[in-house]
């Protein structure tokens, strides 16, 4: 059973823009969230999704898999769902 964490990374947040590139100790947010994802045991493949181009460089620089996503989804979810459509999985989980 193949099992996809996809991890919405918006920049336009409008209570924290930028957030999923702010450092923490070192480390870009969006960095933490996948280094605790990828240890899930049930977990087969992690993808962060985005509608940020300086996300992406982030993700393709660090070797994260990133996918381009529309910049109109209002949600996580939406996101999620836009993913589903690119990537076949068995079992699709939102990492927020």
């Amino acid at each position: 059973m193949k099992v996809l964490a996809v991890i919405p990374a918006r920049w336009a947040s409008a209570r924290f823009p930028g957030k999923p590139l702010k450092e923490i100790c070192g480390k870009a947010m969006i960095h933490w969230v996948w280094d605790q994802t990828v240890q899930a045991q049930s977990v087969t493949q992690t993808v962060i999704a985005t509608d940020d181009d300086r996300i992406i460089e982030y993700c393709q620089s660090h070797d994260l898999e990133v996918v381009m996503t529309a910049d109109t989804h209002p949600t996580g979810s939406d996101r999620l769902a836009e993913v589903a459509q690119k990537i076949e999985a068995d079992v699709y989980v939102n990492v927020q």
